[in-house]
């Protein structure tokens, strides 16, 4: 049997027909499980992932933080005052936070300078190519 040039287009052309209807169908046809619906097994792999985050998350440390959160609060201010130790180590954060401020300014300083004498180099270098140029030609 002998299979022409046209015989073949027509058996490729026949066989692209038929895969895209079953593509069509398979996008238009109803899904197997409703919208709504999930698979139990999947349900279980939810419920799994939800109890193992939960027993992971460290309740106990969350509760002494708002026990120590809630006794900060209610301690008045008077208290904390007398207290030396706390006096110092707000002062001691104070100083370091006006120290970290200061920092960042006396940087900011810094590369201002640093920037201007890259300037001032690229400037000096740049009149040096040009009087190599003058001096070439």
């Amino acid at each position: 049997m002998k299979l022409s040039y046209r015989d073949a287009t027509l058996v490729v052309c026949s066989f692209n027909i038929f895969l895209a209807l079953l593509l069509l169908r398979g996008f238009f046809a109803a899904p197997a499980t409703q919208p709504g619906q999930l698979d139990p097994e999947l349900l279980r792999y939810i419920s799994e992932s939800e109890e193992m985050r939960r027993a992971m998350e460290p309740v106990e440390l969350i509760k002494r933080l708002r026990e120590i959160e809630q006794e900060a609060d209610a301690e008045p201010e008077t208290l904390q005052q007398n207290v030396p130790k706390k006096t110092a180590a707000a002062d001691l954060s104070k100083r370091l936070h006006d120290l970290r401020t200061m920092n960042d300014a006396n940087g900011q300083k810094a590369i201002e300078e640093w920037r201007q004498r890259k300037i001032e180099r690229d400037r000096a270098r740049q009149l040096q190519i040009e009087k190599n140029a003058s001096v070439a030609t």
